[in-house]
């Protein structure tokens, strides 16, 4: 097994780390059955990658063994943004049959987080997220692993991320404040409906927490029910 360290800009405030316990606890509250969570966004840099990563970490500080999946074989963010350390193979490479999934997979510095990279670009991304390969690592992990969290693509640039999600048991969709249209994000929630995947909710990222605008008063509070639940996430991220 792989291992590598991985580094953080910055420390997490309270509300921060308050925010993801919120998050993790209505995933958990959407049923035992969900157990593999794709993450997904309209377009790029709404902050997509930053909360699967807090997401992972979070579930794993609960003591549930955690795998953080890399999908977004296009435009990783994880690898260049977290990792230190070498990583020699990645999901790619099992996908392709060049590698048998125990040897992808990465030990981290973080109790009970495992991580998978993406690996080198391939040609056919979608091709090989909706191929039996695929299919049968997340039917190991299911066993394996309390949860599995998959970053995947943009949803609104590319259509891998409903490839993957309709594998998964639900896929939870991040939209940034202020900077996507109610109409685009219906549009892709109607591709993941395409799919059959569950919505287990948005989460709603980049909202200004400095008590002005109509999220000033109620941003200190995480909860606002949009299906299964809406939360917020006020800090910044890309990808």
């Amino acid at each position: 097994m792989q291992e590598v360290n991985l580094q953080f800009e910055r420390t997490e405030d309270y509300r921060t780390r308050e925010a993801f316990k919120t998050l993790r606890s209505n995933i958990e509250f959407c049923g035992g059955d969900v157990k593999i969570v794709a993450v997904t966004s309209c377009t790029p840099n709404e902050g997509k990658s930053s909360i699967a990563m807090e997401m992972a970490k979070a579930f794993a500080e609960a003591g549930n063994k955690t795998m953080l999946i890399d999908a977004d074989m296009r435009k990783s963010v994880l690898m260049g943004r977290y990792r230190t350390g070498a990583v020699k193979l990645g999901l790619t490479h099992c996908l392709i049959g060049k590698a048998e999934y125990p040897d992808v997979i990465c030990r981290t510095n973080i109790n009970n987080l495992f991580m998978t990279f993406s690996g080198p670009v391939p040609p056919n991304p979608s091709e090989l997220l909706g191929g039996e390969r695929f299919l049968a690592i997340l039917k190991v992990l299911r066993n394996s692993f309390d949860y599995v969290i998959i970053d995947t693509p943009p949803l609104g640039s590319v259509i891998d991320a409903a490839v993957a999600a309709k594998n998964c048991d639900g896929t939870v969709l991040v939209v940034e404040n202020n900077a996507v249209s109610y109409k685009f994000v219906q549009t892709v929630k109607s591709q993941l409906d395409k799919t059959g995947s569950r919505i287990l909710g948005v989460v709603l990222n980049k909202v200004g927490m400095d008590g002005k605008g109509y999220y000033g008063h109620y941003g200190r509070y995480y909860g606002k029910y949009y299906g299964k639940y809406y939360g917020k996430y006020g800090e910044e991220g890309n990808s």
